[in-house]
């Protein structure tokens, strides 16, 4: 029998959470929750769990840290994950990790059924019936099985494309290679739905009033090689450059 093939801790994704915030993004969420559910810590009336980027490598080793960090910091902007510090000493940065189990809970008010839960035959742990042990954060998380979703796989192009459409008043088609294949490349580095529309906003919002900028409200633009910077800019208007972009007219 191969060694590949289920001889140790796998990990648990389930499928209708990773269509709603990502695969990556639903891995690590699950991974926290099992955490929390072994952690002692409670403040301001919530579970924390800690840990450093490198630690969630070692326990996510196929991925890598900026990978991870990236995962972490869709999750808390989205709002399912929480953080803070609540080190003793102020020059410890060491960041703290909670679930807002309430705002996860807005998606199970989305679709019939409830997100979030496995099939009928598997169990996951409940959180009130934690019995509160400290464990090693550092250790592989067990009983957990693996799933891949199709829809993951497929980018969505005509989603992406369509609220492109309707925030820029525009008509790209959604499947243009080229436009395909920058949206493609995008959602393989680990993007979800909602970092397309944050970015779409963001730019929409400082760039369609502008008679110069509003020509780069385009696919070859917002999703390209500063796809990244564009998700992480402050909701706030900018003077640009030209040389600020790769602009390839």
């Amino acid at each position: 029998m191969s060694k590949l093939l289920i001889n140790e801790s796998p990990i648990m994704i389930i499928p209708s959470l990773a269509l709603k915030i990502g695969v990556n993004e639903a891995v690590v969420l699950q991974q926290i929750h099992y955490w929390l559910m072994k952690s002692s810590h409670v403040m301001e009336g919530r579970k924390w769990i800690y840990n450093t980027y490198k630690e969630w490598q070692m326990q996510l080793p196929f991925w890598s840290e900026s990978t991870i960090k990236r995962a972490i910091k869709a999750l808390e902007r989205q709002g399912y994950l929480v953080s803070g510090n609540f080190n003793r000493s102020k020059m410890d940065q060491t960041k703290w990790y909670s679930i807002d189990y309430e705002r996860l809970a807005e998606l199970d008010r989305e679709k019939e059924g409830t997100i979030g839960q496995p099939p009928a035959q598997t169990e996951l742990f409940n959180l009130s019936e934690c019995d509160g042990e400290q464990a090693s954060l550092t250790r592989a998380i067990p009983e957990i099985t693996t799933e891949t979703t199709t829809e993951r796989n497929a980018p969505p192009f005509s989603e992406v494309i369509q609220y492109l459409n309707e925030k820029t008043h525009a008509s790209y088609k959604p499947r243009t290679k080229k436009t395909q294949d920058l949206i493609r490349a995008r959602w393989n580095e680990g993007f979800t739905f909602a970092d397309f529309k944050r970015v779409i906003d963001l730019k929409t919002a400082e760039w369609l009033g502008d008679p110069h900028w509003n020509k780069y409200l385009r696919p070859e633009t917002l999703f390209g090689t500063k796809f990244e910077s564009y998700l992480n800019q402050k909701s706030r208007k900018k003077k640009w450059n030209e040389e600020d972009f790769d602009l390839d007219d």
